[in-house]
Formats: structure tokens, sequence, C-alpha cells
């Protein structure tokens, strides 16, 4: 049997960053033991993906930030595009594989953390703690006993929501033969793409250099596209939209993530707690995950090392979820226009205002300005029909 005072469970970007910040000794403080449990090669992996964050300055995973940017770009369907400067702060862009080589690193030399390659079977609580059943991959039973566990492994089903939307994306790393990109602006919704029946559809591209980017095809929506349809998507995106010319596909990514006013618990049990994306990291209407796994896995590793019951705490305010839920519901009624409500925010509020208002660092006054740059008429009549919608689960 295994002993550990923490197990943490998947090594995606909640599992590392949770088992990066409880590595080494911190003076004064406690130095709690930790199994980070990993999945072995295959299905069960995380697949490869880009993340994407803001902060000011440098910060603590500069080392494997693949690029970042000072300003910001949207493109309307037609008419002049809207720019933005967001100093202090700058938009970084950082590569699972990238990040994981980071870490790895650290945790090499750490002398209380000890990664595990096993398939998690289940989760069970007991006195004082919880076991974690595990199949090894040659074929062995093994038991890891922890204090506390977290889980950061994907939700087998979203909660009933009363508006659940997916954010499905398909990207191309491309290296182009003449200079076709802007390093330093990136284009965070470009709406001159075809856009769908239902929901909305956008363009992102961000630049490493004049030759090369990554050129991405979004799409909120309730239903997910062909693999053919996706390739195609972004084809027509990087040449007929932004005219590339000759280009050479280095790299793909694909995914989906849930856009959900669901309440996501972060509780399982006494000792037994969700992280990440399971623990509600996503913000609900963007799809921004990596800055809420940080303040949450930041959060729980200060309480471990300080001896503090180590609940994970929300990633996103009450009032930020409630502002996200009625988003939802006036994108997903189709009463408000995607296109045209994004471009007419991003028109009227400063960009570096934005970002902290996704982040939840604009007081009350300051959301209440971005409200009222939004359409009145559908966002009030999607507040006042929240209360009576049923919480219904996503098919």
């Amino acid at each position: 049997m295994l002993e550990a005072d923490v197990a943490v469970v998947g090594a995606g970007a909640a599992g590392l960053s949770l088992a990066h910040r409880l590595s080494g000794h911190v003076s004064g403080m406690r130095t709690p033991s930790v199994v980070l449990v990993e999945a072995p090669p295959g299905p069960l992996r995380p697949p490869r993906r880009t993340w994407c964050f803001w902060e000011p300055g440098r910060g603590r995973f500069d080392a494997a930030v693949t690029a970042d940017w000072g300003r910001l770009r949207v493109r309307p369907r037609t008419g002049a595009p809207i720019e933005g400067d967001i100093a202090p702060l700058r938009y970084k862009m950082i590569r699972s594989d990238d990040f994981e080589q980071l870490v790895a690193r650290q945790l090499r030399s750490s002398p209380n953390v000890r990664r595990v390659q096993a398939t998690v079977e289940a989760v069970e609580e007991v006195r004082q703690g919880a076991h974690v059943h595990l199949h090894d991959p040659g074929g062995g039973h093994r038991i890891l006993a922890a204090r506390w566990v977290f889980d950061s492994r994907p939700l087998g089903s979203l909660p009933a929501a009363r508006t659940t939307l997916l954010q499905h994306f398909h990207g191309w790393f491309v290296r182009t033969a003449r200079p076709a990109f802007e390093p330093g602006t990136a284009d965070l919704m470009d709406f001159r793409t075809a856009q769908p029946a239902d929901g909305l559809s956008f363009g992102y591209v961000l630049p490493v250099g004049t030759h090369e980017a990554l050129v991405e095809y979004t799409e909120f929506s309730t239903r997910l596209r062909t693999a053919d349809g996706y390739e195609e998507a972004v084809r027509h995106y990087a040449d007929d939209v932004l005219r590339v010319g000759e280009r050479h596909i280095t790299a793909t990514e694909t995914g989906v993530i849930p856009m959900t006013d669901a309440p996501i618990p972060r509780r399982v049990g006494s000792s037994v707690f969700r992280i990440g994306a399971a623990g509600g990291a996503t913000r609900p209407a963007t799809g921004y995950t990596f800055a809420g796994i940080q303040r949450q896995t930041r959060a729980v590793a200060a309480a471990l090392r300080q001896g503090r019951r180590p609940v994970p705490p929300p990633a996103h305010s009450a009032r930020s979820r409630a502002m996200d839920a009625v988003l939802l519901r006036a994108l997903d009624s189709g009463r408000a226009d995607g296109p045209a409500l994004f471009c007419g925010l991003f028109g009227q509020v400063p960009m570096e205002r934005i970002l902290r208002f996704l982040d939840g660092r604009t007081s009350l006054p300051e959301d209440l300005r971005i409200g009222l740059r939004t359409p009145i008429a559908p966002m009030l009549r999607s507040a006042v029909e929240l209360p009576r919608l049923p919480r219904r689960p996503f098919e």
C-alpha cells in the first residue's frame, strides 16, 4: 500500500499545477507528502492542448510560454477591426507539452512529490481519509491511502443546467511561405467566419512570428461538427478569409469545452475534492480555465501547508457566474446577436478592463457599466426568465 498526505489524481493542467505548488519545502510551513497519479499512455491521458491566460508582467510559468501579446484585436463581420492595448497585462499562450516538461523538471528534484503511472479504478472514503484504488500498467492492483484526495479527471456527465452551450474548436499550427501574421497582436475573435444557423463562430489567431501562428476555428453551439466539417471550417478561414497563401500545417488541436450555468460541486466527500475543469475552474461564458485553475490550486496549496482544511474555493465569484448565466441564456435563446454583442462590448470598453472583468477583478460599479454596454432588452429578459427555468441534463 502506498501512503501520502495528498493524492492528486490526473496530470493535466490542474493536477500538475497543484503538485507543482506543493513541491519542495517552504520555510515555516508544512511540507505534505504528495503522490501524483497520472494515466498510462493511451486514451485516458489528457490530449495535447494550448492554454491561454493573462497576467501583469512575469509569471510563475513564463519558462513554458510559447508567445505573449500586449495588443488584442476583434474583427466584426464587416467594417474596421477593434484593437486595444492591454497593458499592464500580457496575453500568454502555453502549450501543454511545454508546461508538463517545465513542471516535470521541478518535480524530479522535489523530495516530497512522487509520480505514479496507474489507472484509477475507484476512490473510496475511509476513516480520516480516502483510498485510491489503482490498476498498474503491468496488471497489478494496489491502494494509495491519503488524508486528502484531489481529483482532476473530467466529469463523466455534466450536471443539470438551465443553459449549456459547447465551445468546440479545431486549430492548425501553420508555417507560411510569406509573412502573413502580426507578431505583436493576437486576434481574439474574428467574426468573418461563416456563422452557423444556431450559435456563433469566430476565428482565433495567435501569431508566434510573421510566418507562424495558431489559426483556429471556434464555435459556440449545442451540436458538434464532423471531423471533415472542422477541417473545412479552418481551411476556409486560413485560406479564404486570412489568405495566408502557401502554408504547412505543423500540428493540430481539437477540443470541446462545456459552457454551462450548472453548479459544479467541488466537494465529493469529507476528504475528496474536485479541482480544475471538473471542479468548476472554467469561466462559464468564455471557456477560459487556466487562470481559474491557478487561483484554485494556489488556495488549496496554501491551506495544506498551513494545516487548514483544503476545500477548493470557487474559481469564479457568485456575481460572475450570475452574469455568465444571463449571457449564456441570451445567446442560446437567440435573443442576442453574438457577434454584434461581443463587438459592441469590445468597441466600448477598454480591453484591459474586459480582461480584468473576465478574471473577476472588477468592482460592482465597473461590472454594471460593462453590463450597460450589452443589448439591454435581451439581457434583462433573459435575467428575468432564468429563475423560472428548470435545470435539465445536457443531451
